[in-house]
């Protein structure tokens, strides 16, 4: 414009299209504010105005009087209508009502070629004009038919999407109600069977029913830890794995953790080396449930793997603060070793590198699927290097909270040192025939009174008229439940109000322990029954309720590494 008009005129030109703009943006805040309902009127009469300040510019560019002023006027007259039909592509009709102001100018600049050949030149342009709106509009008319078709069909696969998602989800939710309830009727009878076993092993046998009932109890070892896996797989995959933070003490986590597994590697005569290394603190805060199951699954493989050599369990501490350390726990064993291409398979669920029908070990591959995922979920990782025919080593590096560096005495709470308590009048929970069978019969062979009940109502009737000194309670029954029947025990002042109570349950999951204990139990042990645990906490039940929980508190934290 400057160019065409001159400085002066151009640049109060462009003072008067700015001015109009910053109008045009106040009037509609304002508008948009005090009128919501009459915004489709305003809009279209606010801008209008505003394009009479730059419809100005083809009418100074005509009447300038400068070389190609007129060729300017008619390249702003165009590229106008173009900006506003653009800019207004989903409302044409707003589109010709705002862009008047232009077509005001070009009615002027006809009528001053009024009577001169140029007069019907200058008309001549309009029909291209149209032409060529029409197909800007028709396009982009056009093209939002196209976004909106799109639109509707990335809605349309939303929703199967989202469908698809809630029909994994509602399968997600039974997979797991399944297998809640498949643990209970499978840990059920297996306490039959495993407690039976329990029993029968105290009597007189000979050497093949010895072996017979050795096989029977090793069997239903291998089904229960099948089945503890398959749970902790899908409480990992649903996001509802728990943790605990407590203090742990790591050289008696060690004696806990190695102590079975070098009795496995005596019999096939082979040696578990401990090396500890760097700064490797006394106490550390963490869950030793979590860090116990994966080294007991790493130890647990490379003695299976091994048929000669040695085992090496490394741990090395780095202090990374004053308050934090970063350990590598590694497992070396002498074994077969892993090939390169088998590294890749062997952390992914229900793979094991044997496949075929003849393989040499058994096992459903989950071990290590579920300790990388623990690692994982705890910042933490495992890693493997393996030679074949020379061996491999599996590390867990994962950091920890120090709360002491220093060696130092930590008292543990042992099982009482007393001998085996006798006599003890014993209450009996359980609505199965054959448990409550096998805890009656064990009961009476270790000289205790049992009374029986079959379910949770029958219990709290009995424990309103007879003194108990322990209460043996199942979990899940029929009529009342056994956390319902603790509840109303623990009410008011009755006989049994400060019994130790033990829960038995079907469940290993850490939340249903902690219902058990919130409804007012002492201890929990799962099914199938570990009798030497029950007596265990039977002698120290004659301490009181605290020494009992107590006991049961240790125990809890030691499952996994025992």
């Amino acid at each position: 414009m400057c160019a065409t008009v001159g400085l002066k005129v151009g640049m109060a030109w462009f003072v008067a299209t700015l001015t109009a703009g910053m109008l045009r943006s106040l009037a509609e805040r304002r508008a948009s504010r005090r009128e919501q309902n009459d915004w489709g009127t305003i809009f279209p009469a606010v801008a209008t105005l505003s394009t009479v300040a730059w419809a100005a510019a083809p009418l100074l560019a005509w009447f300038s009087g400068r070389s190609f002023g007129q060729e300017m006027a008619v390249a702003l007259l165009a590229s106008g209508y173009v900006l506003v039909f653009a800019q207004l592509r989903n409302s044409p009709r707003q589109a010709v009502l705002i862009s008047s102001p232009y077509g005001g100018a070009a009615v002027i600049i006809a009528s001053s070629l009024w009577g001169t050949p140029e007069f019907w030149a200058f008309l001549a342009m309009g029909p291209l004009m149209l032409g060529g709106l029409f197909v800007l509009v028709l396009m982009t008319m056009l093209r939002e038919e196209r976004i909106i078709a799109f639109q509707e069909h990335q809605t349309h696969l939303i929703a199967e999407l989202e469908a698809a998602r809630d029909k994994a989800d509602a399968a997600n939710t039974a997979k797991s109600s399944f297998l809640g309830v498949i643990s209970h009727e499978l840990r059920t009878p297996m306490n039959g069977v495993l407690g039976a076993a329990q029993l029968l092993s105290a009597s007189r046998l000979d050497a093949q029913q010895r072996e017979m009932l050795s096989i029977i109890r090793n069997s239903g070892d291998s089904l229960l830890s099948l089945l503890n896996d398959i749970l902790d797989l899908t409480k990992i995959e649903a996001g509802k794995m728990s943790f605990e933070v407590v203090d742990i003490d790591l050289d008696a986590l060690h004696r806990r953790l190695l102590s079975p597994f070098e009795a496995q590697a005596r019999a096939k005569g082979l040696v578990i080396t401990p090396v500890f290394s760097g700064e490797v603190p006394a106490i550390v805060r963490g869950d030793p449930l979590r860090v116990s199951q994966i080294l007991s699954n790493l130890l647990s493989n490379a003695v299976k793997f091994t048929d000669k050599g040695e085992i090496r369990y490394g741990v090395f501490g780095r202090r990374i603060a004053d308050n934090r350390v970063a350990f590598e726990f590694s497992v070396e064993d002498s074994g077969a070793g892993i090939a390169p291409d088998d590294l890749q398979r062997l952390f992914q669920p229900f793979t094991q590198i044997d496949n075929s029908s003849t393989r040499k070990y058994g096992g459903t591959g989950l071990g290590l699927t579920i300790s990388r995922r623990l690692a994982n979920i705890m910042q933490g990782d495992i890693h493997v290097v393996s030679e074949v025919g020379v061996g491999s080593t599996f590390t867990f590096m994962v950091e920890a909270e120090v709360v002491a560096w220093d060696d130092q005495v930590v008292e543990e709470t042992e099982a009482s040192a007393q001998g085996e308590v006798e006599g003890l009048k014993v209450l009996v929970v359980e609505d199965h025939p054959v448990n409550r069978m096998i805890l009656e019969a064990w009961m009476g062979s270790n000289g205790h009174q049992a009374t029986t009940a079959e379910h949770g109502g029958m219990a709290v009737e009995q424990a309103l008229t007879q003194a108990f000194d322990l209460i043996v309670m199942d979990v899940n029954m029929p009529v009342m439940d056994g956390l319902e029947a603790t509840r109303q025990i623990r009410q008011g002042s009755s006989l049994n109000a400060d019994t130790p109570i033990i829960v038995l349950s079907a469940s290993a999951r850490v939340e249903d322990h902690q219902a058990g204990f919130d409804a007012g139990a002492d201890a929990y042990l799962n099914k199938p029954i570990d009798f030497r645990q029950l007596a265990t906490y039977m002698n120290r039940s004659c301490e009181g309720r605290a020494a009992l929980r107590g006991l049961s508190a240790t125990t809890e934290l030691a499952h996994f590494a025992a």
